[in-house]
């Protein structure tokens, strides 16, 4: 699913507050050529402006990825495409905020998965701590990921308890530290620790049965 193309279906979200913004749903098809051709700078000022245009080449750009980050979150296609357009309607309301400092693509990417933790709060997930003495020897083995391709792990981390996921997500793929996501959890930083250790128990014991049935 990575760098997939996306056509948009446009229908627009009014705020309510006289704002118009243009918000998509995605639809995996090959993209229509465009003749307007714009640097980052340019796009974002038109889409400031609520260029159609310029917005619509925006979400194309990034949708493909943004989905991907959904997808790690959500229980299912349906629910990662609404944290996709919730996301992007926050980001074409707050892109005047955007200081043109650091990686655009990482300040998008940063209001999709504060999009989706705000999903996965509705659900009250339970963030369950383990003893300390516990919590040793849940790193995976590197032979562990011989015979397992990219998509084959993205569908095990796809399958982890709810807690577990969330805290491997944000620490192992986007790098945000346990002190970090405890204060976006509303957790205690033993706590994402714990999640951690759990998670990666479990992705081994899910590695070593597939390895198993390859060895059969």
């Amino acid at each position: 699913m990575k760098g997939a193309a996306v056509k948009v279906a446009p229908f627009l979200y009014d705020s309510g507050a006289g704002q118009r913004y243009f918000v998509v749903r995605p639809l995996f098809v090959k993209p229509e050529p465009h003749t307007l051709i714009l640097n980052e700078q340019q796009l974002i000022q038109g889409c400031i402006r609520n260029d159609e245009q310029c917005q619509r080449l925006l979400f194309e750009r990034f949708a493909g990825k943004m989905l991907t980050v959904c997808l790690r979150y959500a229980v299912d296609t349906m629910e990662a495409e609404d944290i996709l357009q919730e996301s992007f309607v926050k980001v074409y309301r707050h892109l005047h905020q955007f200081k043109f400092e650091g990686s655009f693509e990482g300040w998008i990417r940063r209001i999709v998965v504060n999009t989706a933790l705000k999903h996965c709060q509705k659900k009250k997930i339970r963030f369950d701590e383990i003893k300390p003495e516990t919590s040793q020897g849940g790193s995976i083995e590197p032979s562990a990921y011989t015979h397992l391709g990219e998509s084959d792990l993205m569908r095990l981390i796809s399958q982890l308890p709810e807690g577990y996921k969330i805290v491997f997500n944000l620490h192992i793929i986007e790098g945000y530290s346990h002190e970090e996501i405890a204060e976006m959890l509303n957790i205690k930083d033993s706590t994402s620790r714990s999640q951690l250790v759990k998670a990666r128990r479990y992705l081994q014991n899910e590695i070593l049965k597939l390895q198993k049935r390859v060895a059969v």
